[in-house]
């Protein structure tokens, strides 16, 4: 879907990798707090900020620790959402 690497989390999307970029789902209420950080700036993927997910560059999560604490915050997001409702198969025509 981003070009990249995606890690799910019970169906959803949680992390991932664009081209040396972390792209990080962090939520709407951890966005702000996301954005002040050096090296984190807003997705605009589409042309548009998508709201509740960062890109990091590869200094914000250059160590163990760094990184950890970008998928911990991920993590914890997701970790709040809903189940996602099984898809319904699709009809196989004979």
């Amino acid at each position: 879907m981003f070009g990249g690497l995606c890690f799910m989390v019970s169906s959803h999307m949680c992390c991932g990798i664009v081209g040396d970029t972390l792209m990080a789902r962090v939520g709407p209420e951890n966005y702000d707090a996301c954005m002040a950080e050096t090296h984190a700036r807003e997705m605009d993927f589409t042309g548009k900020a998508l709201k509740g997910m960062v890109y990091v560059s590869p200094k914000g999560f250059e160590d163990d620790a760094q990184l950890a604490n970008w998928v911990s915050i991920c993590e914890s997001f997701v970790g709040s959402l809903p189940p996602k409702k099984p898809k319904k198969p699709k009809p196989v025509k004979a």
